[in-house]
């Protein structure tokens, strides 16, 4: 049953007992609004949907996401963990000032639409996702009363088509010999290996030297984009380039990173940092339109132009569906035309 009284300060207060359900108390600013809560909330306790949304209630948007980035994101890569950092900016901005349980759908959908007017669609769809699954650790982990996901039940942007940006002409020489004249060969090799082996940005950085093993040219992967482990094979090339990388002289001690940076205020060395120097060697090789990350394009495009097939390529890239394979795959015309000519010729 429901008793709804006056506070000495003008408010309606109004508290619900159910046999079975905890007893639960908000306060209203008019009595009409309590009424119809009550109402409401008994419904709900007789068909057994009850949900006791007052923790949703108190804990915000903002800072909810804040607890996300404290307790998720460490547990994914350092680049992954940086990238939410970024996007969890413009959530909080927009959204931050709401309730959880206040937070509807209609408005996430105005939040989507207007950050279309600047940023591009995936963008957009990178940080519904997110916030999307702030809510799913909140309803499952935190085990905040939450009746539904608001951010599940609106349309989201599509990915967009997939960059297509392969290396032409003499630009892959121009961009190794700019990398390699850099007064940091790390530079040389590492765009040299993204090259051979289709590796990420961030797997290549956070390799510790006892991932590599030359003897049997495999590279052991440990963090991962989306969390498996996986070996990647290394082409002649790539072994020349791992070999030169850690038969470097200048040996830095007190780490086992294969490519460190130089030490932070804590004196503690981590990963290399290359978008400044990236972009110095691009411009020195006077390339234009190119990101790093379309070196793994390239290089899954030629595994595929080699001849190996989808599940080869994907044991090599970390690629978990063909369909994602496919975005970040792009094959030239003549070089299937080389192939079609090779296979009529076998036949």
């Amino acid at each position: 049953m429901a008793t709804i009284r006056k506070t000495p300060s003008g408010t309606w207060q109004c508290q619900v007992r159910k046999r079975g359900y905890p007893s639960v108390t908000k306060t209203f600013r008019r009595k009409r609004d309590a009424e119809d809560w009550s109402r409401q909330t008994e419904d709900e306790m007789a068909r057994g949907l009850y949900i006791d949304r007052s923790r949703a209630e108190r804990l915000t948007v903002s800072e909810a996401v804040t607890r996300y980035l404290k307790e998720v994101s460490p547990t994914k890569s350092p680049e992954t963990s940086r990238s939410e950092h970024s996007k969890a900016k413009h959530i909080i901005r927009e959204l931050g000032g709401y309730s959880l349980a206040g937070l509807l759908p209609e408005r996430v959908a105005h939040y989507r639409d207007s950050r279309l007017e600047a940023a591009s669609q995936n963008q957009v769809r990178l940080e519904l996702a997110l916030l999307s699954h702030v809510f799913t650790t909140a309803m499952m982990d935190w085990s905040l009363g939450l009746p539904f996901n608001p951010v599940a039940s609106i349309r989201k942007p599509s990915p967009g088509k997939g960059r297509n940006r392969r290396l032409t002409g003499d630009e892959e020489e121009r961009l190794i010999t700019a990398c390699t004249q850099h007064s940091n060969p790390m530079l040389g090799w590492i765009v040299r290996i993204a090259l051979t082996t289709a590796m990420r940005k961030s797997e290549i950085l956070t390799l510790e030297r006892s991932q590599v093993d030359l003897g049997k040219r495999v590279v052991t992967l440990t963090r991962t984009k989306n969390g498996d482990t996986r070996a990647v094979p290394l082409s002649k090339e790539a072994l020349t380039a791992f070999q030169e990388a850690l038969h470097w002289p200048v040996r830095v001690m007190g780490t086992d990173l294969l490519f460190p940076g130089d030490p932070g205020k804590d004196r503690q060395r981590r990963p290399y940092v290359i978008n400044k120097v990236w972009q110095t060697a691009l411009k020195r090789a006077g390339i234009d339109g190119l990101r790093f990350h379309d070196l793994r394009h390239e290089a899954t495009s030629r595994f595929v132009e080699a001849g190996l097939s989808d599940q080869e390529v994907s044991s090599i890239t970390g690629h978990r569906s063909m369909q994602m394979l496919k975005r970040y795959t792009h094959l030239r015309g003549e070089d299937l035309v080389n192939r079609l000519d090779h296979l009529q010729g076998a036949g």
